[in-house]
């Protein structure tokens, strides 16, 4: 933003040179970028955070240092000459997109006469870096480089019946902006339209039919206040950046557009002649209402570690149009309607520290660094994180939001359950996920196409389930998400580990479960209760994420659960003292028979010197009936007492062949 320091003194009176100038307005939160030295001006340029649009204009600017140098605002003095005429019987509005336009006036200027402008607009406009173009124009670009505001002007003689429809553009629908490009509109885009079709891109240009030019005599002007992210969308959108836009997406000051279109008329009398018709046709949908916030002194003196006066709190927020009342301790302010940035108590705290001077909060030589002990959860993440490197994953950390395709996958309700953030830049993926499968596939997808195998990852990290109530906020929840190229029996040999690494002793199970997002599936259970899923993803999954070669497999914990899991003492055995025989088994069983029934059927016979059971293998093909399958498992025994004999063995063995026969129909497979 340029400042025009002969411009800023018609709003303030101070005695500072140039480079104070630069220095307080720099303190006060805008940087001073550059300073050229004029003939007859000093022109700084400053740089204007994107929350600050109120000073987007040189009476923002004049009340900002005002309030810093305890000077008094001048506010320029609007008097305008009427004709008899009454503006309702020229001009009429309608806003169709309440959501969109809050506010837009319309005043008519009749008889101006377009020619040059006056120079000494023109030169205060050339110092800012505005080209002059006509006194009519010249009078809009200074009202909008003076309030902040930008108007628009349009030829009353080519809007017709001087009717204005403020609407969503219709499909198809093109405009000619007036530099000349050509707009092809979609119906996410606001427009200005008379009965005829488009005649501005609202916020953002003009049209080229309707702009002001030399034979112009009656002006139609607009001040209006825009929704800032749909004018930043549309600017975007068409590649059409412009001065208006510029403070349209920043939010400009909804209640003082009709004195801001008051003095835009006065400066186009002043500047081009003409009469202003009486009244004006003010569409104002929905009224602004104050915001108030309270300011505690004990807060701010604990924020900023000095105690601020409470006068100078006082003269300080006063100075910035808070209105201040003291009350019990604190002081309760009216937020000004253009400080649209300001809503919490820390809000008003920086408004008190940036003016009062950072420089007064003292600052130390020393600090003092305290150090804790890692917390639990962070020991946790680093255990795990440990254990799962050692095992080939890599942790990734991907975006919280899902879109909706990938919710529907993994969620029972769809996306519909989810909370939906509103933010035009993530129009496609604004959901806040519910499972972290989903982004972790999309990772593996990406280094699969990079030529990235194996990939195994992981990735821990909050999700958020919905609560009870249609209006409650939803309940985080920290899980564990894998997902490798791998098969399902290494991933649940992972999972089981993972879990014996947080406690030894515990009983982990993979009950079979039908699963949304899964083509096989089991719940995984530790002493009984669910703690997760694991699968292998289902068809619909692969097609979602392109997997044509392969179906990745992918589990689910709960983080919290693992967190709060209790962990015994540990016991200890000593090393055995004498060995083990091992014995495979290849049997022959029914297709539909799961591991988890053999290991029961095993144990349940078993002597005590069996002391593991280990699945091998499964066969199907050549000499294995239809519907059968060969399963190997091996079987190790021992004895602690002494060493066990391989007739021994046979003997132990025998009543484990047989109670499989009869539990699940196996065959000894022989072949």
């Amino acid at each position: 933003m340029k400042i025009s320091l002969n411009w800023l003194s018609d709003y303030i009176e101070t005695d500072l040179g140039p480079e104070k100038i630069a220095d307080v307005l720099s303190d006060l939160g805008f940087p001073c970028e550059s300073m050229d030295f004029l003939e007859d001006d000093t022109v700084i340029d400053v740089e204007v955070t994107s929350n600050r649009g109120d000073c987007l204009g040189h009476i923002g600017v004049a009340r900002e240092l005002a309030a810093a140098t305890s000077g008094q605002l001048k506010m320029p003095v609007v008097e305008l000459e009427e004709s008899d005429r009454n503006v309702s019987e020229l001009a009429k509005v309608e806003i169709a997109e309440p959501d969109l336009c809050g506010r837009y006036t319309a005043r008519v200027i009749e008889g101006v006469t377009v020619g040059p402008a006056p120079e000494w607009m023109a030169r205060r406009l050339e110092a800012v870096g505005m080209r002059s173009v006509s006194n009519v124009v010249d009078a809009t670009n200074y009202a909008m480089m003076e309030t902040g505001q930008p108007p628009h002007a349009f030829d009353y003689a080519k809007i017709t019946d001087g009717r204005i429809i403020v609407r969503k553009a219709a499909p198809g629908e093109r405009l000619v902006s007036i530099d000349g490009s050509q707009c092809d509109l979609n119906p996410d885009m606001l427009v200005i339209t008379d009965p005829g079709g488009p005649v501005a891109i609202a916020g953002v240009m003009g049209g080229l039919e309707t702009e002001v030019g030399d034979a112009t005599t009656n002006i139609l002007l607009e001040d209006a206040y825009f929704d800032p992210v749909s004018i930043r969308t549309t600017s975007r959108r068409l590649a059409l950046p412009s001065e208006a836009a510029y403070r349209f997406e920043r939010i400009v000051d909804i209640e003082m557009i009709d004195w801001a279109s008051r003095r835009t008329c006065q400066l186009i009398a002043l500047a081009a002649g003409g009469k202003v018709a009486a009244g004006v046709v003010d569409a104002y949908p929905g009224k602004w209402a104050a915001k108030e916030v309270t300011l505690r002194l004990a807060r701010l003196k604990k924020v900023l570690g000095i105690e601020v006066p409470r006068d100078e709190a006082m003269r300080i927020l006063t100075a910035l149009s808070f209105q201040p009342v003291f009350e019990a301790e604190s002081i309760r302010c009216s937020v000004p309607s253009w400080r649209s940035d300001v809503y919490r108590e820390a809000d008003l705290i920086e408004e008190v520290v940036r003016v009062y001077g950072y420089n007064k909060v003292p600052t130390e030589r020393k600090i003092q660094i305290e150090v804790v002990p890692v917390d639990k959860r962070q020991k946790m993440t680093e255990n795990l994180g440990a254990y799962l490197n050692g095992c080939g994953f890599y942790e990734t950390i991907s975006v919280t939001f899902t879109e909706n395709l990938v919710a529907e996958l993994f969620c029972p309700d769809g996306f519909r359950g989810h909370l939906r953030v509103k933010d035009e830049s993530r129009k496609s993926a604004n959901l806040l996920r519910q499972s972290l499968i989903g982004s972790l596939l999309g990772v593996l997808k990406t280094n699969l196409n990079v030529g990235n195998r194996p990939c195994r990852v992981f990735e821990i990290a909050d999700t958020f389930l919905p609560a009870d109530g249609e209006k409650s906020l939803p309940n985080e929840e920290a899980r564990l998400a894998l997902v490798c190229d791998s098969d399902l029996r290494d991933l649940c040999g992972v999972i089981e580990g993972l879990i014996k690494n947080v406690r030894r002793d515990a009983q982990i199970a993979f009950v079979p479960a039908e699963l949304s997002w899964a083509e096989a599936g089991a719940r995984i259970t530790v002493d009984g209760k669910a703690v997760g899923e694991v699968a292998v993803v289902s068809q619909a999954v692969r097609d979602k994420f392109d997997f044509k070669d392969f179906a990745p497999v992918a589990a689910e914990l709960s983080f919290q659960w693992l967190l709060s899991m209790p962990c015994g003492p540990l016991k200890v055995k000593p090393i055995p003292k004498y060995p083990a025989i091992e014995r495979d088994l290849s049997i022959i069983i029914d297709e539909d028979i799961r591991w988890s029934q053999i290991v029961e059927a095993v144990r349940a016979k078993a002597a005590p010197e069996l002391e593991d059971v280990r699945f091998v293998g499964v066969y199907r093909g050549k000499g294995i009936p239809a519907g059968r399958k060969s399963l190997t498992l091996s079987l190790r025994f021992r004895d602690e007492d002494g060493t066990l004999t391989h007739e021994a063995v046979d003997a132990l063995e025998k009543p484990i062949v047989e109670v499989l026969s009869q539990a699940v129909n196996a065959e000894l497979r022989t072949v």
